[in-house]
């Protein structure tokens, strides 16, 4: 496997998790019959943070990956973050949807996530200066 086929793989796996979180906001507003906003259901709510989070969060890393893999990145490191970020986005969106207070899924989650984008961060600093 390729450096880039590495990066695109865990780019789709987390586009599918994107995509089944967005269903799972559209499932959400049509049994509320809310079209805009939550309109104060906390299912409903549950789902778009849960959802907006994977937006606020994928975009930067998924773009680290795939800078790291045109930078010449070994796929062995494109792996680790790849599986890193896999799994704190399913651990973060498992807790959310489960517990909207904390829980050991969010919490995880959270701090793996942030952890690949830090690395991810100084890998492609360590890359321009170099």
């Amino acid at each position: 496997m390729t450096a880039m086929q590495a990066v695109a793989l865990y780019a789709g796996l987390n586009i599918l998790l994107f995509l089944f979180l967005a269903v799972n906001v559209s499932l959400n507003r049509r049994r509320a019959k809310i079209s805009l906003g939550t309109g104060n259901d906390a299912a409903l709510e549950q789902a778009c943070r849960t959802h907006g989070n994977a937006a606020e969060n994928l975009p930067p890393a998924l773009i680290a990956l795939i800078m790291l893999g045109l930078l010449g990145t070994g796929t062995l490191v494109l792996h680790i973050l790849g599986i890193a970020l896999t799994l704190a986005r399913g651990l973060h969106a498992y807790g959310l949807l489960t517990d909207p207070g904390r829980s050991m899924g969010r919490v995880i989650g959270t701090a793996l996530t942030w952890l690949v984008l830090l690395a991810g961060a100084l890998l492609l600093l360590s890359k321009a200066i170099s």
